[in-house]
């Protein structure tokens, strides 16, 4: 008898623990689970550094970075006042006035707070609940709507921009990978937001983006696609036409319209105030790559070509060539450089290209010609690489006739196309697309008339969604076979966003109305005209670009850096 109701208590104990069991597992939130096994998610480049239990997942940080808020904390961007952050953790460590802007640190939060006009700007943290995540999480999570490079003396990082509801942008940024298989971890998040309608600590603004398909006219945007050229070495009233009667987007300047230092700062500034009543800046270009393609007033000492840098096949001197490209430029009051160049020199009988390019070697290309491509864009400075899809084997200078490539697509991807698609990974802004005829790709049009060029392999193929220039459309390649008012419809039929008419500005008015009847007719769409518009004007919005006057600058610094480079290469 003890003996059975022993082994009915032990039936009942076994009973009672399956079902506490069952109880247990069944009350188990799916939500939670799936939200664990995020958060310690790993990457195969990242596998020793898992997200720490308990810690949030990127999709809560992106949900409350949507409210102005990082985890762990209760200020928010754009709302709390800098007297309320003293109240809260009391007074920084230390107050920082960078370039960036003011600074409140509080290292024991591992925080740092910006501040414009009293008001928080921008959060950047390095805790752990956003270290613990690497390159390949967050990209696999989500892909960024932009990625940029910073550099200088103590970094190399790349960032990556999600730009958020609510005017909110919440950027990653972490050490620039060495290799591709590299994935590297966060350094800090930064979540910021424009305050009083100025830019926030280089967020890029979406007021120009907001603006540019809503209240824009259908002249304003047509305009804004033409990149024009100038006569003259000061304001004329064909000049200020140009400017206010077509709404150009932007204006190259050539050897013939710079004289001195003095007057090429008058004279941008002038074509800055004819602009003034437009909301959109001016892009201001000019073709600077140094060596024989120079636009440097006398004052100011030009840098050695790119072929010499290619010998000395040092990185860090490319990025330094890149920084002073872009200093030089700026300090005039240019805002773009059509540089650098990224040909690869294959022909050595190439009558245009030479020792523009880094050399034909496409690696050293690459490698060198992304490093001034940085080096310009670290100074604030457009950077257009050129000439896509590759301007190295040709035989004969497309400013005179147009040259035939007779190469198929994988012959190209072996070799011209190489620095290009590399650049476009690494951040590239702006494609100059040459005059060049592939009759292996398109046997009608030039690539920088040709869909197949265009679309077909430098967005679709290469996901370059920056904006796409031609080159010169007054260069005898195009008008001996077109007129340039046929040949702009057909850019932008083919996929371009800018039509670059250099020399005569008379041309300005064709290519302006033949546009617009192609759009009224119904050739091209105005949804075709929106996305180029759009490009536009989130470029203008990313490098902050105004029509403010430039000061009369001084080139002694600047001169002394190209010294340095020019003792280099001697």
């Amino acid at each position: 008898m003890i003996k059975r109701i022993t082994i009915i208590i032990m039936i009942a104990i076994i009973a009672l623990g399956a079902a506490f069991f069952f109880i247990s597992s069944s009350g188990e939130d799916p939500n939670d689970k799936q939200a664990d096994q995020q958060s310690k998610k790993t990457s195969p480049g990242n596998k020793n550094k898992d997200v720490p239990e308990g810690e949030p997942s990127l999709g809560s940080i992106f949900d409350l970075a949507k409210q102005g808020k990082i985890p762990g904390g209760n200020i928010v961007v754009g709302e709390t006042t800098a007297d309320e952050v003293k109240d809260a953790w009391g007074k920084p460590d230390e107050t920082a006035d960078t370039n960036a802007g003011l600074f409140l640190n509080y290292p024991s939060h591992d925080i740092d707070a910006g501040i414009t006009d009293n008001i928080v700007s921008d959060l950047r943290s390095s805790q752990d609940p956003f270290t613990a995540f690497d390159l390949d999480t967050i990209e696999s999570y989500e892909k960024p709507d932009d990625t940029r490079y910073y550099q200088d003396e103590n970094n190399d990082q790349i960032i990556l921009v999600y730009e958020l509801s609510g005017g909110y942008v919440l950027k990653w940024v972490l050490p620039n990978p060495a290799s591709n298989s590299d994935n590297p971890g966060v350094d800090h998040i930064s979540l910021s937001k424009e305050i009083n309608g100025d830019g926030v600590n280089g967020k890029n603004s979406d007021a120009s983006d907001d603006r540019g398909n809503q209240n824009m006219s259908l002249d304003e945007k047509i305009g804004q696609m033409i990149f024009s050229g100038v006569n003259g070495t000061e304001m004329t009233t064909e000049t200020k036409n140009t400017i206010k009667k077509y709404h150009v987007g932007g204006i190259i300047l050539f050897g013939n319209n710079i004289e001195s230092k003095t007057q090429t700062v008058n004279f941008l500034n002038a074509i800055k105030t004819a602009n003034a009543e437009n909301p959109y800046p001016l892009l201001l270009g000019v073709d600077e790559e140094g060596g024989s393609v120079t636009r440097m007033p006398d004052a100011i000492k030009s840098l050695p070509s790119s072929g010499s840098i290619g010998e000395l096949n040092d990185p860090d001197v490319s990025f330094n060539v890149g920084t002073i490209l872009g200093k030089q430029i700026n300090a005039l009051g240019f805002n773009l450089d059509f540089a650098p160049v990224l040909d690869v020199n294959s022909n050595p009988n190439n009558p245009v290209i030479g020792d523009r390019s880094f050399g034909d070697n496409p690696n050293i290309v690459t490698r060198l010609g992304i490093q001034t491509m940085k080096g310009i864009q670290h100074e604030g400075v457009i950077s257009v690489m050129k000439h896509f899809p590759g301007h190295g084997d040709t035989g004969v200078d497309s400013h005179l006739e147009l040259p035939k490539v007779n190469k198929n697509y994988e012959e190209l991807s072996k070799l011209e196309l190489v620095p290009f698609k590399k650049a476009i990974s690494e951040g590239a802004d702006v494609s100059m697309v040459a005059h060049i005829l592939l009759p292996s790709i398109d046997e009608d049009y030039p690539a920088s008339m040709s869909k197949e060029v265009i679309t077909g392999i430098l967005r679709d193929d290469y996901d370059f969604d920056g904006v796409v220039i031609t080159d010169d459309l007054t260069m005898e390649a195009i008008t001996d076979h077109y007129s340039v008012a046929d040949a702009a419809v057909q850019s932008v039929k083919a996929g371009a966003d800018l039509l670059l008419v250099a020399h005569d500005p008379n041309l300005i008015a064709n290519v302006f109305d033949n546009l617009k009847a192609a759009v009224e007719d119904g050739a091209i769409s105005l949804n075709r005209i929106d996305e180029s518009v759009e490009r536009i004007t989130h470029l203008k919005a990313k490098y902050q670009l105004s029509d403010e006057k430039t000061p009369m600058p001084h080139f002694q610094s600047i001169n002394k850096e190209v010294e340095a480079i020019l003792q280099k290469v001697s």
